[in-house]
């Protein structure tokens, strides 16, 4: 099921604007949700965090990060072929892999890195307080926009594995044909019939820093 603006395309000036929309679409629609105590609210980190944190305050719902680092191809980074979650397996695309020629080592080396950066975030991010529980809550997985989708497929297969009682997926913008598997429902503020990227939705994309995601879980 998705839910998104039936008035067309929608250009939002930053990420906070972004959460504002969705917290709009999340409390209209779901009512339930608001001071809900099975609520928790997750941001993919980094630049999903400014956005859930909107949501979070809407819902009067706990806020924390939820960590993803894609895989990329050895010398072309910005070009995934996976992504790999707190507590979940990588996802790996077998196509991607095959048609780059990425071998055994390369991606057991990536993995490994990532799973390391991985590790140092949480750490960061959190200052060592332990992750917020998610078995049998409501989790609403946010990310500022999905492109190929890999992370929040990630992300959602993890949780998928701490049994919660329902997914949310809520995301500023994306494509018109996304689907996630294991999510119970995908809400997207705006849809380009032209979707290219996810930043073409932002007046300011600019990228999220490690100290913008530790003052934002702070305030919680």
């Amino acid at each position: 099921m998705r839910l998104h603006r039936d008035h067309g395309e929608r250009t939002f000036r930053n990420r906070d604007d972004a959460g504002r929309e969705l917290a709009g679409l999340l409390t209209r629609g779901h009512p339930e949700l608001v001071r809900n105590p099975d609520v928790v609210v997750l941001g993919l980190a980094r630049g999903g965090v400014p956005v859930a944190a909107q949501i979070a305050t809407a819902l009067r719902a706990p806020l924390d990060a939820f960590v993803i680092r894609k895989l990329g191809v050895p010398q072309r980074e910005e070009l995934a072929f996976g992504a790999v979650a707190s507590g979940g397996d990588p996802m790996i695309s077998d196509r991607t892999v095959r048609d780059f020629g990425v071998t055994a080592d390369e991606v057991d080396a990536v993995i490994a890195r990532e799973r390391a950066e991985l590790l140092r975030r949480e750490s960061v991010y959190r200052r060592g307080r332990p992750p917020t529980p998610v078995d049998d809550r409501i989790v609403i997985l946010v990310d500022d926009g999905l492109a190929t989708g890999s992370s929040m497929r990630a992300a959602v297969d993890s949780i998928c594995r701490r049994l919660p009682q329902q997914i949310i997926v809520a995301v500023g913008t994306g494509p018109p044909a996304t689907e996630i598997a294991g999510a119970d429902e995908i809400v997207c503020a705006t849809v380009p019939p032209d979707f290219w990227a996810v930043g073409q939705s932002y007046r300011d994309f600019t990228q999220v820093t490690d100290t913008e995601v530790q003052n934002l879980l702070a305030t919680e």
